[in-house]
This record gives C-alpha cells, structure tokens and sequence, in this order.
C-alpha cells in the first residue's frame, strides 16, 4: 500500500512542478497578490470582492485560477505526506513488536532485516522537504517572483520528486528482500559485479545536474530564454557582448516585482549562453560514464552480448542507447543510458524552444524535460549505489 501511495505522490509531484510551469508562463506568477488565500479566500472571489481586497491589483480571472489550482494540488501532496508517514509509523510499530517476539529466537537473518525496515526517515524528511517547500512558495508571491525564490523553488520541487523516487525504490527492494531472502544474496551479488562504480565521476555528473537545473530556473525567472537568437550561434555570433556581472549579481533587491524581470539585454545573454554551456558539460559527463558502464559490463560478463530484441519497435531506439542488445538482459541495463537518453531529449527541446521562439508548449515540455532527466539522474545514482552496496556486502539494504 504505502508503495503505492508513493508512487501516486511521485505522479502528483509532477503534476504540481508542470501546473508551477505553467503558471509562470502564462505570467500567472503573481495571479493572486497574497497567501495561502486568493485576495483573502480560499478560492477566487469576484471582481468586486478582489477590487475591496486588493485594490492596486485588479483581478484576472484566468491566471488567478492557474496560481490557486496550483495550491491546491500541492497541498493535496502535503496531505499525502502526512498519510505516508501515519501509514510508516504504523509499520514501524508492528515491526517492532514482531522483532521483539523473535528475539528469543536468535534473531535469524538479521542482515536482511535492515533491508525490510520501513523508510520512517525517508517519510520524515519529505514531510520537511514539503514544509520548505510550501515556505518557499509563499516568498514567490510576497517578494514578487525575487528570481532568488523562484530558483529555489523549482530546485525544490525537484528535491522531493527525487526523495519520493527514492522512497519508492526503497519501498521495492523491501518488498523484493522480504519475498526472496533465500535468493537474493547470489542475485544481488550478480549484479554488484554488473554495475560500476564510478564514484567521482558521477559526484561530478550530480554536481553539474543541480549546477544547470539552477541555471535552467535562473534564465527562466530572469525571463532570459529568448536573450539568444538562433543556434549555435547566439544574436549572430558565437560570443555576443554579455555581462555576466549583472546577470549573476545574486544580492538584486527585494520589493519591484520581477514579472518580466528587471536585467537588460546582456545580463540575459550570459544567463542564456551559461546554461548552453553547462548543458554541453553535463552531456559530456553522461557519455563518459555510460561508454565506461558498457565497456565495463563487455569486459566483465562477454556473454550479455548475446541478442535479446525489445518487445516493442518504439522501445528498441532507446534500447540500444540504454544497454544495447543487452537491454533486455537480467542484471545488464547500463543505468545511466536512461540519464543520457533524458539529457538528449532535453537538449533538443531546448533547441527548439530558442529556434521557434519559446512556443508555450515546448517550453512546459522543457521543464517536464528536467525533471525526467533528473529522475533518470537519480536512479542510475541509486542503482549504482545499491550495487557497491551488495558487491561489498553480498546482500541488499536500503536507507532505513
């Protein structure tokens, strides 16, 4: 159950990072002037009602009701929290009184224990991660979109998109180790020596991912996307005049709104060419430690070479990029072709939204881009983490 509630959450969280894009394209940012309430209620009030609230700030019915449909659905997800972590709570306690009851009997496979602990912590520090979360957006509308704030709340966002997807593959190796102990050992030791670990290579992968989902919130709360026209080039030339001292000058004062922003041209120019550049950074990466995972596996099992064809015509593109003819390979999918498929996915629509203009919808797929890129991110981190885990141990454990 509490699986599937995460995984329900983890749809959910989607959801509300694609309604918060929408509703900062649409120029909805500010759609009501205060918070939690839209001028005063808890749902749009009339013209009227908002005029006698908020006179300087006269009503527009449509971006009103993108700002607070928004709310709502991210308060739906801190309820869901709170239901995880009653539910963790409640198996936490019948674990332990099982434990206890077994305690006379020597307390057999006391390893894989730790592996079927519910994740109580996990449901703490989302809970947390979702209380920030809802601060931060209260800041978005009473500092008038400070570019700072509205940064910080997307990489939020994506922060608890990535803890409930860890949640989750927590919740599946539980379930996993308490349905097969006697097996799991030798196929987890199996695929410990499968996956390779690449330590520093993918702390510099995660480094550069959070380094340009920062990036891809700064050009879009300094409303830089369109600072570049055309591709490779930018307004004509490969280094047009940019002044990265104000498009990085991170004290900006707080109190003019920053609806439509406040930099010049050339501060948005170095924002936009900054984040071109971070992304050819993180796709470089990416290839290196995919092409390192494949020669690793090729070197270290030869037999998963042998043919294994998708199911499917549409999978079998995205299967040979994620493991080759090896994808349908127990144990052999190279975990970061995923991130690699999502990065180049990602790049392309952000091409495309600086050759056709910022299109509104290109732009809502660019950030939804991010965040599968980021899932992706997180679950060859997680499955190559798992896999030093079982190599050294010779058996599964989660974060518990």
């Amino acid at each position: 159950m509490a699986r599937h509630l995460v995984a329900g959450m983890l749809g959910l969280v989607i959801l509300v990072i694609g309604l918060g894009a929408w509703t900062r394209l649409v120029d909805a940012g500010l759609g009501c002037p205060d918070w939690p309430g839209c001028y005063g209620a808890l749902v749009v009030p009339d013209a009227h009602t908002a005029s006698l609230h908020s006179p300087h700030h006269p009503l527009e019915g449509y971006k009103a009701w993108a700002e607070m449909i928004h709310r709502y659905a991210a308060s739906l997800l801190g309820l869901a929290s709170l239901a995880l972590l009653v539910l963790g709570w409640r198996v936490r306690r019948r674990e332990r009184r099982l434990r206890l009851a077994r305690s006379a009997a020597g307390m057999r496979h006391r390893a894989l224990d730790v592996a079927t602990c519910f994740p109580l912590a996990g449901c703490w520090l989302l809970l947390a991660a979702l209380l920030i979360q809802g601060a931060f957006g209260a800041f978005t509308v009473t500092l008038k979109l400070w570019p700072q704030v509205v940064t910080l709340h997307l990489l939020g966002g994506l922060g608890v998109a990535s803890l409930l997807l860890l949640l989750w593959l927590s919740l599946t190796r539980r379930l996993a180790a308490r349905g097969a102990r006697a097996t799991l050992p030798k196929a987890a030791d199996d695929h410990g020596h499968r996956v390779l670990r690449q330590p520093w290579l993918a702390t510099l992968a995660a480094a550069l991912l959070l380094g340009q989902l920062a990036l891809g919130g700064w050009t879009s709360s300094n409303y830089a996307g369109l600072a570049c026209e055309g591709f490779p080039t930018c307004n004509g030339s490969l280094w047009p005049a940019m002044d990265w001292g104000e498009g990085f000058h991170l004290s900006q004062d707080v109190g003019p709104s920053y609806l439509h922003g406040q930099l010049h041209g050339e501060a948005r120019t170095a924002i936009h060419l900054a984040h071109r550049g971070g992304a050819v950074l993180l796709g470089a990466v990416l290839l290196m430690l995919y092409w390192r995972q494949r020669r690793h596996v090729q070197s270290v099992h030869p037999e998963a070479v042998l043919p294994s064809r998708p199911s499917s015509s549409l999978a079998r593109p995205l299967a040979r990029l994620a493991g080759d003819r090896r994808f349908m390979t127990t144990g052999t999918l190279n975990p970061w072709g995923w991130a690699l498929a999502a990065w180049g996915l990602q790049a392309a629509l952000g091409i495309a939204n600086v050759l056709w203009w910022l299109p509104l919808d290109l732009a809502l797929a660019h950030t939804l881009g991010a965040v599968m890129l980021t899932l992706a991110m997180v679950w060859a981190m997680d499955r190559m983490s798992q896999a030093h885990r079982v190599k050294r141990t010779g058996m599964c454990q989660t974060l518990a």
